[in-house]
């Protein structure tokens, strides 16, 4: 019962989130306040996490809401979530910045360390919603293997090609592309209940 509750707030939060999203590419500056308040501590705690320095994290966190003002009627639900649109373009945007030199430091906590980001949101709700969010993805990553856990981490927070984790490991390239897919593949299965997919 708890969990059917939890993924309706999940669920009611990502309707409040797309509605946001959908101001936003109507031009509406305040629904891209809103937007920001609700969500940049989760996108920060996550550019902070591949950055590893403060000052370049709120750098790119200006530059990811930037992009979403730009883009935001380019954002379709049916590719996933507000908040997994948000994470996709803060990632890509920390690791551009990883790449372009700013930072050198590679990534070496493991993924559930996530959990100990700052949440996204004030009030009660919101934070059971994100500690729930944090236990369904600490609990599919144990249904990884080591291996598998480790190539996701190197692509995701290091932001390495696969040949670049081949030649990290010293492993074939083969073995690195099936270790990635069959671990996103079980990811996907595990976190299906929380994205709705199940």
């Amino acid at each position: 019962m708890q969990l059917a509750t939890n993924t309706a707030e999940i669920r009611s939060r990502d309707q409040e989130l797309t509605a946001l999203v959908g101001q936003v590419a109507a031009g509406d500056q305040s629904a891209l306040a809103t937007l920001y308040d609700t969500t940049n501590r989760l996108v920060y705690g996550l550019v902070l996490r591949v950055l590893r320095d403060a000052s370049t994290a709120e750098e790119v966190l200006l530059d990811v809401y930037t992009q979403v003002w730009r883009q935001a009627a380019s954002y379709d639900t049916g590719r996933g979530t507000p908040l997994a649109w948000l994470t996709t373009i803060a990632r890509s945007r920390a690791i551009d910045r990883l790449r372009s030199g700013w930072q050198d430091q590679q990534r070496k906590e493991p993924l559930e360390s996530l959990g100990e980001a700052p949440a996204s949101a004030a009030s009660p709700e919101d934070l059971t919603v994100a500690s729930e969010r944090q236990r369904f993805v600490r609990t599919a990553l144990e249904t990884l293997s080591p291996e598998q856990r480790e190539v996701i981490e190197l692509a995701y927070y290091s932001g390495l090609s696969h040949s670049e984790i081949a030649a990290k490991l010293n492993q074939p390239l083969g073995t690195v592309k099936t270790r990635t897919r069959l671990g996103m593949m079980k990811l996907r299965e595990a976190l299906a209940p929380m994205l709705g997919l199940g």
